[in-house]
């Protein structure tokens, strides 16, 4: 099996791969999330693994954005979302070796983990915070410089993977950091769930309350909405799409009730997939 994620390798997001798919899989590291999405279109691999909200920094509106593309593509059957995960994110200083935290220089590392170890990162006064587009990419950075007293935030998978020191555990502002994944196939999954997950996006009609009718069509059948999130339509200045999860199987009558209500206000609906709602592993 073969699961693509966006990063080298090390990155959390094939630590994810390899919570929900376990440690035998082959991962295909990808510079982009586009890449990603690219990759299971083709079929160049079965999965992919893509974060899509972080507990402290909010959506990743990059994965939003792509998931719908994919459904948007003419002529080709849009991808679905199978499944997901909650990841405990635990961020660590490393450098290529022992360092004083005083010597470090600079520091690189995706921009979200600067943002989520940023109480920390204040405190190395002699350093300059450099942004890099992942946080094991950071780790090839800094393998091509010898000398430089240079550090990164990665995980502790990356440190064992590019053989890096470990100069400080767990530096994120909270320790209650959790990143949520989806995971992405070509095809739905059909099969029994213990405790069903839905994922939809739609745009609404602009008409008085729309957006309360919309909500109230899963609120009168006791739907648990369980996520909302509006993403502005591209060439339709301040108008917007909603993206929405919540407990439930497509399969059952409430829920394709509620759809067909919720079409009555909309203008389109689409539907990511059902799947099984995801545990929460720690990093």
């Amino acid at each position: 099996m073969k699961i693509a994620f966006q990063g080298e390798h090390g990155a959390f997001s094939e630590v994810a791969a390899k919570k929900f798919f376990g440690e035998k899989i082959e991962t295909s590291p990808s510079y982009a999330f586009a890449d990603v999405f690219t990759k299971v279109q083709k079929k160049q691999v079965e999965f992919g693994v893509v974060p899509i909200e972080n507990s402290l920094y909010g959506s990743v509106f990059d994965t939003y954005d792509l998931l719908l593309k994919s459904n948007l593509s003419s002529g080709k059957k849009g991808l679905s979302v199978v499944g997901e995960l909650q990841l405990q994110i635990n961020h660590h200083l490393l450098a290529k070796r022992n360092l004083k935290l005083a010597e470090i220089t600079k520091v690189y590392s995706h921009p979200q983990a600067l943002g989520q170890c940023s109480e920390f990162l204040k405190t190395l006064k002699n350093a300059e915070i450099l942004p890099s587009y992942d946080t094991a990419g950071s780790a090839l950075t800094l393998l091509k410089h010898n000398d430089e007293p240079m550090a990164i935030v990665a995980s502790k998978e990356a440190a064992e993977v590019y053989q890096l020191k470990v100069l400080k555990k767990n530096i994120q502002n909270n320790s209650e950091n959790y990143t949520r994944f989806l995971i992405i196939a070509k095809q739905p999954l059909l099969e029994d769930f213990k405790n069903p997950k839905t994922s939809i996006c739609f745009e609404l009609k602009n008409i008085p309350g729309a957006l309360f009718k919309s909500l109230s069509v899963f609120a009168l059948r006791e739907i648990n909405l369980v996520k909302i999130e509006s993403r502005p339509i591209p060439h339709k200045p301040f108008e917007y799409r909603f993206y929405a999860d919540f407990f439930g199987d497509l399969r059952e009558e409430r829920i394709q009730n509620a759809l067909k209500n919720l079409a009555e206000i909309s203008l389109s609906i689409k539907v990511f997939g059902t799947y099984e709602k995801g545990e929460i592993y720690k990093s």
